[in-house]
Formats: C-alpha cells, structure tokens, sequence
C-alpha cells in the first residue's frame, strides 16, 4: 500500500488495513490470545495476541495525546512521557501492561474505539492541517497518523497471519 498523501487516502488506508486486521483478529481462539507466541516488539521477546492489540491501541492512544496537548498548548512528549525514542521496548512493555488484565473482547472493543476516535481527528482535519507542514521534526501530520496506525495495522496483521498458518 502506498504512503497516503492527503487526508482521503489516509483515512483509505487506514479503513483498508485496520478492516483486513479484523478479519484475522475473529480467527484468533479467544483462549489462545493471551498465550505468548509472536515475535515481540523488542529483540528477542516473545508476545501475546493480545500484547499485540494493547501495543496498537497504546500507539492509537498516544497519537491522540500528542494532537491533545498541542491543542492545548502543552510541551510535546515524544514519543511518550517518561520514554525517549530509543526506548521502544519499554513503550511496548509500558503498552503490555496496561492492559494485561483486559479480556480479549474489551482489547477488540477498545481497538476499534480508538481507530475511530482517529478517524474522527481526521475527517475534522484538513488536508492542509495534515500534509502542508511539518508537524514532528520532517514528519507531517497525517504521516505521524499514518506511522501510528494503517502501518502497525498492516504489520500486526502479517505477525497474526504467520502465527495462524502456524
């Protein structure tokens, strides 16, 4: 799938990967999603599926907090408070934890609230206010989005997809 460029294609791809993400999220037995099989997010780290839906819902979370503070005229916190770039894992794990009590339908749930409460940032945005600036060092607005969402989409459907063929 091609970087989206303006708003239509965003939210295009955003629609398309988190749709083709659901289809094979309904294969996983609900039994089986806290059983620790994908690859994780740190190097030699295995996680669940439902580690796997925490961390999207955690980075959907996130991109709603940066628009939030920038809105509100707060200092950015990036990637998030307490975290530097070069601490992922700790971001995953932070992810992880956040929601290791949560069943698997409640994870599904809050999946598809975020992704839509995105959804709804965007359509109120326009294709200016996403692509005619940076927004995050060279990174427009609509590709930080698009970094936090279609494109872990996509990913997380090839990590699900691998475990399921087995």
């Amino acid at each position: 799938m091609a970087v989206p460029a303006s708003k239509d294609e965003l939210l295009s791809a955003i629609r398309t990967s988190f749709d083709r993400l659901d289809q094979d999220l309904d294969r996983v037995p609900p039994q089986m999603a806290r059983d620790t099989v994908l690859p994780g997010h740190a190097k030699d780290t295995l996680m669940s599926p439902a580690d796997l839906v925490a961390y999207l819902i955690g980075w959907n979370e996130q991109v709603l907090i940066w628009h939030e503070r920038r809105r509100n005229g707060l200092e950015d916190e990036f990637p998030a408070e307490g975290v530097t770039w070069n601490e992922l894992g700790k971001l995953a794990r932070r992810y992880y934890a956040d929601r290791a009590d949560a069943s698997w339908e409640d994870l599904r749930r809050r999946l598809v609230d975020v992704k839509e409460r995105i959804v709804a940032l965007i359509e109120g945005s326009s294709d200016e206010e996403l692509y005619g600036a940076a927004w995050y060092g060279k990174w427009t607005l609509g590709r930080m989005i698009s970094f936090n969402t279609s494109s872990p989409y996509a990913n997380a459907r090839k990590r699900i997809r691998a475990w399921l063929r087995g």
